[in-house]
């Protein structure tokens, strides 16, 4: 339900992108070739933002999705939309909008769209828990399916991750730790650059370690405050 929920998001968002874009003297066609450039980049703005270690990285990755934007709206204006005439020569076939070339504009409809898809998200997690949601990875070259709800944390160790299950059980992974935070999504909480533990499996002892079952795991500075918003909400 929540990849349906996620998928359903897009498809709102991206009919909603498209009627501003007809209010600004677009066909429906070409509205929705430009709400398909919109999303993609609202996505990698809202996947890496997170990721940016300062606000200069912040502002730079900020910098350059608006640059990405710009650049492929241009190139829909004067290459697919443009064509050479019987007599040879060249003609665009449609002018940019000024609003399509204004970053303020187009920062506000990316911050829409990834501020609105994390949100729902969020949401979804809180509507539709983990449950039976299962994950296939490799483990010493052999397929693993496991329920999300049986995972216990994921551990990093340098070139691989170890997956611990709540009954104990041990796989190794090559896959680094912040694709598999991605991966398990929000029910799952990073609270050390080398472990990401499941909340529904968390207790919090102090502000410096969590326990899950009879392990206790260290609660590094950088990630103090979320884990302190976790406890407030358990």
């Amino acid at each position: 339900m929540r990849t349906l929920g996620r998928f359903a998001y897009w498809l709102v968002a991206l009919a909603i992108v498209s009627i501003i874009l007809v209010s600004l003297d677009y066909s429906p066609f070409q509205a929705l070739l430009i709400g398909l450039v919109f999303c993609p980049c609202a996505l990698a703005l809202e996947f890496l933002m997170p990721k940016a270690r300062n606000v200069i990285d912040k502002i730079y990755l900020s910098l350059a999705v608006l640059a990405a934007v710009i650049l492929l709206i241009l190139c829909l204006h004067y290459f697919v939309w443009s064509q050479f005439t019987p007599d040879g020569t060249f003609r665009q076939a449609k002018d940019v909008a000024p609003m399509l070339i204004n970053p303020a504009f187009l920062g506000l409809i990316l911050m829409a769209l990834s501020l609105g898809d994390y949100f729902w998200s969020i949401w979804l997690a809180k509507r539709f828990k983990a449950g039976d949601r299962t994950i296939t990875f490799f483990s010493d070259r052999k397929s693993v399916t496991l329920k999300l709800s049986d995972i216990s944390y994921v551990e990093s160790n340098d070139t691989e991750v170890r997956i611990v299950t709540a009954s104990g059980e041990s796989y190794r992974n090559k896959t680094g730790i912040s694709q598999w935070e991605n991966l398990l999504g929000v029910d799952f909480l990073r609270i050390h650059r080398s472990y990401l533990v499941n909340t529904s499996h968390a207790t919090l002892l102090s502000p410096d370690s969590v326990q899950l079952g009879e392990t206790v795991l260290p609660v590094s500075r950088k990630y103090k405050d979320a884990v302190r918003r976790f406890a407030e909400k358990k």
